[in-house]
């Protein structure tokens, strides 16, 4: 359940956001999050 602490919290922004008719910028949240995570997914790991 604590990885999921990151998601929910940005859930919600989202939520939030949306419900106070800042689609926009519930959108570029979003995307934002789902750049980060993509990014870590994809990065090469650093050797030690």
């Amino acid at each position: 359940m604590k990885g999921f602490g990151p998601w929910l919290a940005v859930l919600a922004v989202v939520l939030l956001l949306s419900a106070l008719r800042l689609r926009t910028l519930a959108a570029v949240v979003s995307l934002a999050w789902l750049a980060w995570c993509v990014w870590t997914w994809v990065r090469p790991n650093p050797r030690r």
